[in-house]
């Protein structure tokens, strides 16, 4: 099974959407594998969002970003970086088409309530930044046969 990063950002937290979301990935059957709250720093941030530093806007992310501590979550699942991605929606929750949670919750591209790994590859990246190996759990709740079929993969 696939693991993903999922971060909810200062927009979710503020407006108390956490429970709703949690919520939906755990109705959808990933598996919480890793989840604890922290306050981002700039060099994190830095390093995070790499790719944008240079952007004119990234000063905007870096004020969203830490208005508030986060919820960083590892979600675990067949499929997982691409099941998070469909749930989450498109980055501005103007074009997020409704039940995504972009498009139930966010009216912005900048605070669009959740962040989510692009690619099984970056996944792996982010959870070595915001987690410590021991941070994340393997197990498999009993419940996982009502979530997936015996042949599943």
């Amino acid at each position: 099974m696939e693991q993903t990063l999922v971060i909810l950002k200062p927009s979710a937290i503020h407006r108390g959407l956490t429970g709703k979301i949690i919520g939906r990935f755990q109705d959808k059957g990933l598996i919480i594998t890793g989840m604890k709250m922290m306050q981002l720093d700039e060099t994190i941030l830095r390093e995070h969002y790499a790719h944008l530093v240079e952007k004119p806007f990234f000063p905007f992310i870096l004020d969203s970003m830490m208005a508030t501590p986060v919820i960083v979550m590892c979600l675990k699942g067949i499929d997982a970086v691409e099941t998070v991605r469909l749930m989450t929606g498109a980055t501005n929750g103007r074009k997020a088409l409704p039940g995504t949670i972009r498009g139930d919750f966010s009216m912005s591209g900048q605070e669009n309530i959740v962040h989510a790994s692009d690619s099984v590859e970056s996944a792996k990246i982010e959870l070595n930044r915001f987690f410590k190996p021991e941070e994340i759990f393997d197990y498999t709740p009993s419940d996982l046969s009502f979530f997936y079929s015996p042949d599943a993969n």
